[in-house]
């Protein structure tokens, strides 16, 4: 009867699956610029496949545009949710423990009804909101850009 060492079994198992999610995530490359054109012109807004540049190639530039560091909250999913979109003090519904932070850049277009949040120049989080929700939005971003000293704006973290 042979026996069976259960640690060497263990790591090769470890070693299987982590290659395998290597493989997964390697293959998951950027459309082109022209697929995600596309995409965005059908409002087929997939999160992770579209940049900045797509948007304003297919939509323009955004009429209101904001940029801060932001806190987003990782869902078990790993989709992401900026803090911003959060009751204050508040966590996402279903959320365990994963945040992110960096530069997050707000794109909204009213006549179309998005919000759009960007994160190394990729989509991160859609949401799909009434005109005048993202109205009231960009005013909040100018009462806090009113606040903003110097400092704030040389600051890249």
């Amino acid at each position: 009867m042979a026996t069976i060492d259960i640690s060497v079994m263990t790591k090769r198992l470890g070693l299987y699956s982590l290659l395998t999610f290597l493989i997964v995530v390697g293959c998951k490359g950027m459309p082109t610029l022209e697929e995600q054109e596309r995409l965005v012109q059908s409002d087929n807004l997939v999160l992770d496949q579209i940049t900045t540049k797509a948007v304003t190639s297919a939509w323009g530039t955004p009429p209101l545009y904001h940029s801060e560091f932001t806190h987003f909250f990782v869902m078990p999913d790993f989709t992401v949710i900026p803090q911003s979109r959060v009751a204050t003090g508040e966590a996402p519904k279903g959320w365990k423990a994963g945040v992110h932070a960096g530069e997050g850049v707000y794109f909204a277009y009213p006549e179309r009804g998005w919000l759009l949040v960007f994160l190394d120049e990729r989509l991160v989080y859609k949401e799909k909101l009434k005109p005048e929700e993202l109205h009231t939005l960009a005013k909040a971003w100018a009462y806090e850009d009113r606040f903003k000293t110097r400092l704030d704006e040389t600051f890249q973290p």
